[in-house]
């Protein structure tokens, strides 16, 4: 049913973790050319060390090509209709939270996290049937 949310969540860790992976292979680029540190060693041309700019390269590219895929589902999930989409968008995409929903979209607090309560229930649900 909201099967988007679990790929936007999906690629948000993806791309955390890519982000992480980056700015360790940048720092260990830095050490290799550091003569002070790893720079003093002599690389082989086939070791780990030589490729680490290949390395950066490939991260880059890769982080990019879910920053976009990131970009493009959130352009398709903003125009779902339906104020069950609506709530989880602004939630679980924007970082907004049920007061301020319910302040946007004109609804009692207390009716937003009802609402929003049983999206969460009905979805937890529905895992536990997929999963069986």
């Amino acid at each position: 049913m909201y099967e988007w949310l679990k790929d936007y969540r999906k690629l948000e860790e993806q791309i955390t973790y890519l982000e992480y992976n980056l700015d360790k292979t940048k720092r260990e680029l830095s050490r290799w050319e550091n003569v002070n540190d790893l720079g003093k060693y002599k690389l082989e041309a086939e070791s780990l060390g030589a490729n680490v700019e290949v390395k950066i390269e490939a991260i880059e590219y890769e982080l990019a090509h879910k920053l976009n895929d990131l970009y493009d589902l959130k352009n398709l999930i903003s125009t779902f209709e339906g104020l069950e989409y609506k709530i989880l968008y602004r939630k679980h995409v924007e970082g907004k939270t049920l007061e301020t929903i319910a302040s946007e979209l004109n609804y009692s607090t207390n009716y937003i996290k009802m609402k929003h309560a049983n999206i969460m229930r009905m979805m937890q649900y529905a895992e536990k049937v997929s999963s069986k």
